[in-house]
């Protein structure tokens, strides 16, 4: 077991952000296992005693540099990866919020390899797991009908 998220006794609670500056969405390039390398949504595991809107806070700050106010929950969902014996290798149920930017400039931080803001064209043409892409699909639908695309 290389480290306590593998092979987990219990679901872990995790949290991600979709937050759209200028029409575009923000994405982060995965420094960590699972998806070491692959492009998602900022964000990362819950800690205990925090809040899931403090986490998402916290997350994206630790990632990105950015500080950003959680906004409505977009969705939750389950993510589970299994070996090749079919046992959980990583199961994890987690909560996406789409969140507005109050302060700061995008940059890679912690764990990211890098970010970048790409738009809905450019999201068309990206590898983004089923549900990632279905996560901010949602949140720009959201987004637009709530008047919630912001700039930084």
């Amino acid at each position: 077991m290389a480290n306590n998220r593998e092979y987990p006794r219990h679901p872990i609670v995790g949290v991600g952000a979709v937050i759209i500056l200028d029409g575009r969405v923000l994405l982060a390039k995965r420094g960590a296992e699972p998806g070491y390398g692959t492009w998602s949504l900022p964000g990362g595991m819950v800690e205990l005693g925090e809040t899931l809107r403090d986490a998402v806070t916290r997350e994206v700050r630790e990632e990105t540099g950015l500080e950003v106010e959680p906004g409505p929950v977009v969705e939750v969902l389950d993510r589970i990866i299994l070996d090749a014996c079919g046992k959980p290798i990583y199961h994890y149920v987690l909560v996406d919020f789409l969140c507005t930017t109050v302060d700061g400039t995008p940059q890679p931080a912690s764990d990211t390899l890098a970010i970048k803001l790409v738009d809905e064209r450019e999201l068309a043409a990206m590898e983004l797991h089923p549900d990632t892409r279905r996560v901010i699909e949602k949140a720009l639908l959201l987004a637009k009908s709530a008047g919630a695309d912001r700039k930084t």
